[in-house]
């Protein structure tokens, strides 16, 4: 992927571009949320990145899972498509993007350990809904708004 990345950014600089990706809600039992800190902005978020060429969503989210997390994840379940204003980010090395983002539910698989990409990020943590942290990456706010607000619609019953 980064070379396809990498070659768009030798034609636009760091312009912004529409990147389609998936992000990957993996969830403990209780409702909380797999959060990766970041290497290169320092931030919390959801595992997940940039589509591949002739990837689908689906394929985009479980590989990137795999890649960031070591896990093999089931069923992925629909959660939402994400674009626009609010999925727009500046990256620290000044490129911009406006993610496309399809973002997924899925329950992290029982048994199964961690194996954290120490290049992509530097440290894991699953999250109470209600206890985000302050450094979230800003695409990351409306999918777990709605994340939240599908867990009060499940309670409620």
């Amino acid at each position: 992927m980064d070379d396809y990345v990498t070659a768009l950014r030798r034609a636009v600089g760091t312009k912004p571009l529409i990147l389609p990706g998936a992000s990957v809600l993996v969830t403990d039992p209780e409702g909380g949320i797999l959060l990766l800190a970041r290497a290169d902005t320092g931030g919390w978020g959801l595992p997940g990145g940039i589509m591949e060429p002739g990837e689908s969503f689906e394929e985009t989210g479980r590989r990137e899972v795999l890649e960031e997390t070591g896990l093999t994840v089931g069923r992925l379940e629909l959660l939402g498509v994400y674009s626009g204003a609010s999925c727009y980010y500046r990256y620290p090395n000044g490129d911009e993007i406006y993610n496309v983002t399809a973002a997924y539910l899925v329950a992290f698989p029982e048994g199964a350990v961690l194996s954290l990409d120490t290049a992509e990020n530097t440290r894991w943590r699953f999250f109470a809904p209600d206890e985000l942290p302050p450094t979230l990456i800003s695409p990351e706010r409306p999918i777990l708004t709605d994340y939240v607000r599908l867990l009060e619609e499940r309670r409620a019953g």
